[in-house]
């Protein structure tokens, strides 16, 4: 990221371009699901979530070894599976007596990926 702070620019003129103003009206989602999108990227904002959708990019995992990777409690790891889930971010299986974790579809492996380049573009 740049460390330097840019001046923002403001227009030395008022003018509406109603054209423009209209298009992109046209295109704009539904105020609701502007909310749902930006509740979705709150999801994001928690390095630890981060963490484990990374970690479930990798290889599917359950809770326990979840919890020896990240040097975590269990309980911690639960507390934010459970908010991954509800997001529809993660998914579970269960196999015998283990419950393992993946990532819910390849659009979450897309949405790490991209921001990741974003990040090392400036590096």
């Amino acid at each position: 990221m740049k460390k330097e702070q840019e001046k923002i620019e403001n227009c030395e003129y008022i003018h509406v371009h109603e054209e423009i103003i209209n298009q992109v009206n046209e295109q704009m989602p539904e105020e609701d699901k502007l909310y749902d999108l930006a509740d979705f990227f709150k999801v994001f904002a928690d390095s630890t979530r981060i963490k484990i959708l990374y970690v479930l990019m990798c290889s599917d995992m359950c809770v326990c070894d979840l919890a020896q990777l990240l040097n975590m409690t269990q309980s911690a790891i639960s507390h934010q599976l459970r908010t991954l889930k509800q997001m529809d971010l993660v998914r579970n299986r269960r196999e015998g007596k283990t419950v393992f974790y993946s990532l819910a579809d390849s659009h979450i492996k897309t949405i790490l990926r991209q921001g990741l380049d974003h990040i090392e573009e400036d590096e």
